[in-house]
């Protein structure tokens, strides 16, 4: 099996070299990443420069780009084969609920199911970042899972893993996604020269997080699956528009 890894925190983050070593021996493993933390990038390409493909000494490549950029430069040109699976991971932090649409952690899992590849993105839920081989585990579990029976389309799986020792975890939930509520606000600053800087607040507390939802699983100390989708039509507003705009 062949298995192309990535994700946003940069190809010298520690959930990165956990999860190819907990994969290395079921499967291939290539990995390209971004040469920097790109937290946030969501499904950016880069259009307006070329990119660049570096070798770090573990084995790792990186690239100057967003997460989407790197699979998609590994996939439709660097590889010699199309892989079986991607996997984006392990984030440091969780990645449920709102997240998902800035995460790019989950974007570089969706530009290999938008490649046709089976993908998976993985988040530790936790900015402690305590037990990254508890995600790793569960990651290669999932990717066990995958080796004995396929899915027959391609699937993207939003997997959130509690930051808990792996005797702690109690099984999987297949959940839908929360809700945050509103971001907090920006925070201002002045700099040493006078001049106003914001940053960005920090995201909203979880606001639909009951049954079923990633946010309650995650907290019950299970490991939450999310299945995504990137068809992102509002069906049940087709008639509502046509309504409007009819004479």
């Amino acid at each position: 099996m062949r298995i192309l890894l990535s994700n946003d925190d940069g190809y010298f983050a520690p959930g990165l070299a956990i999860l190819a070593k907990a994969l290395a021996d079921i499967a291939d493993v290539s990995v390209v990443a971004p040469e920097r933390d790109r937290s946030g990038a969501s499904n950016s390409l880069t259009l307006d420069r070329p990119l660049s493909l570096r070798q770090a000494a573990n084995g790792f490549y990186y690239v100057n780009g967003t997460p989407t950029d790197c699979v998609h430069l590994a996939v439709t040109g660097m590889l010699d084969t199309l892989p079986d699976m991607v996997v984006s991971g392990i984030n440091l932090g969780a990645n449920m609920g709102d997240d998902t649409i800035y995460s790019g952690t989950v974007a570089a899992a969706t530009e290999g199911y938008l490649l046709g590849v089976p993908a998976l993105a993985v988040s530790l839920a936790s900015k402690a970042g305590t037990h990254f081989e508890t995600a790793a585990r569960v990651a290669r579990e999932l990717v066990e899972r995958f080796q004995r029976g396929a899915f027959g389309e391609p699937v993207l799986l939003n997997v959130n893993v509690p930051d808990v020792p792996y005797e702690r975890l109690k099984g999987f939930q297949v959940t839908r996604l929360g809700r945050r509520h509103k971001a907090e606000p920006v925070v201002r600053q002045q700099t040493p020269r006078n001049e106003t800087v914001y940053w960005v607040g920090a995201a909203g507390a979880a606001q639909d997080a009951g049954a079923g939802t990633d946010f309650h699983a995650v907290a019950e100390n299970y490991a939450s699956l999310t299945p995504l989708q990137m068809d992102l039509t509002h069906g049940a507003q087709i008639g509502t528009v046509r309504r409007w705009l009819a004479p």
